[in-house]
């Protein structure tokens, strides 16, 4: 059931623990507006505490087009900035918030929408999922974190190919230079995305939390840095009463093992 209309751009409902946001602009590819982002922003600085997990997905055939452009076209320098900022403050809540995120993607990923599923933590994409960066044929700059998000996923090379030239990856290729770790069906990219979201939520949230919060940072960190930062996020986990009762229950043989996939 949806829990309020978020001035009918978002659409939100839950599945147990995984709470589910759908953008809800369909007639117009899910562009993202400065309501939006304000909707997001909002959902995100307020996740229900009983939630374990997040699903981001979109009506209609398009995940979202990118930026309404009809905002900026009088917009001046300062102004620029501060609605740069405004959609570095929420997506930050996206990818360093409490929750792990999904993302299910299809049709347009384009501009600024590529820099709302950056942020999410794992994505999913249908065939019909298409990717691209129009910024530099309109004359303006990605503004969302795209220049930061992006390349951790596809490299520099690529991301500037896009900007200067205009190319456009197809949902396989995209797959494969690593825009999204799984690819589907059309049609089967909501399922599978739950079905995520719902193996997320049973992870212990210290866990989660870990790998949100602490294995981006280490990632960059001075590699002397990162050992020790590791050494610490490992011992605070394994430390807790839930890791515990899990490990416990893996030696006792009440935990399933890990299978060859397949």
């Amino acid at each position: 059931m949806a829990e309020g209309d978020n001035q009918n751009l978002l659409r939100i409902e839950r599945d147990g623990a995984v709470l589910i946001i759908g953008l809800d602009r369909p007639e117009k590819r899910n562009a993202l507006n400065d309501e939006t982002i304000a909707a997001l922003d909002s959902v995100f600085s307020k996740l229900p505490t009983d939630a374990r997990a997040v699903l981001i997905h979109a009506t209609g055939p398009n995940f979202s087009a990118g930026l309404d452009l009809s905002e900026i076209a009088e917009r001046n320098v300062h102004e620029g900035v501060l609605h740069s900022r405004s959609w570095h403050q929420c997506f930050e809540k996206i990818e360093f918030g409490s929750l792990p995120v999904v993302a299910v993607l299809r049709g347009a990923v384009v501009g600024g929408g590529l820099e709302l599923a950056a942020a999410a933590h794992v994505r999913v994409a249908e065939r019909s999922t298409f990717y691209a960066l129009p910024e530099g044929q309109r004359g303006i700059f990605v503004g969302g974190g795209g220049s930061v998000r992006v390349p951790r996923l596809i490299g520099v090379a690529r991301m500037a190919d896009m900007m200067l030239t205009g190319r456009v990856y197809a949902a396989e290729e995209g797959n494969v230079v690593g825009f999204a770790q799984y690819l589907v069906d059309d049609g089967a990219g909501y399922e599978k995305g739950l079905a995520l979201a719902r193996a997320m939520a049973n992870n212990a949230p210290l866990t989660n939390f870990a790998v949100i919060q602490a294995l981006p940072r280490i990632a960059e960190a001075d590699p002397r840095i990162g050992y020790v930062m590791e050494s610490l996020m490992a011992a605070v986990a394994q430390g807790s009463d839930e890791a515990k009762a899990r490990v416990r229950a893996f030696l006792d043989k009440r935990a399933a093992k890990v299978e060859r996939p397949g």
